[in-house]
């Protein structure tokens, strides 16, 4: 099972700076895992990858209001997060909206991390169990 966590130290203190390498490691680092998290949310492909875009471009604009370097992934996740909930704000009433998501996005104590992580084992277990044997 692939996870987010990485053993190498992140580079934010050098994306702080604007070093575009650093940046560009972090984008790497997040952006599929992101991606995922945020189309399981909102449904659809465009508005996934334009609240990634955005989710990253208020990383950097707000990267100083970061206290601890090594919670840059939960943060960019809570970013994102709220941007997920802004998109369902704004969507027309006649829009179809499932409602386990909205309970989701409403939980305080949503770990998006976590999340990501369940996801991927239920997906693990489901493929686990197409591959059994099914008496005809």
């Amino acid at each position: 099972m692939a996870g987010v966590t990485c053993e190498e130290p992140l580079p934010v203190k050098e994306a702080r700076t604007g070093d575009p390498e650093a940046w560009d490691a972090l984008f790497k680092r997040y952006q599929l895992p992101l991606y995922v998290y945020v189309f399981e949310l909102v449904h659809d492909e465009q508005t996934s990858l334009d609240i990634v875009q955005e989710s990253f471009v208020n990383a950097a604009r707000h990267l100083e209001r970061l206290r601890e370097d090594e919670k840059f992934g939960s943060w960019l996740f809570s970013i994102a997060h709220q941007k997920c909930l802004q998109h369902w704000r704004k969507r027309k009433p006649d829009e179809p909206f499932d409602k386990a998501w909205s309970e989701n996005l409403a939980d305080e104590d949503f770990n998006p991390q976590e999340w990501l992580i369940h996801k991927e084992q239920e997906e693990e277990f489901v493929t686990l169990l197409n591959q059994l044997p099914w008496p005809q």
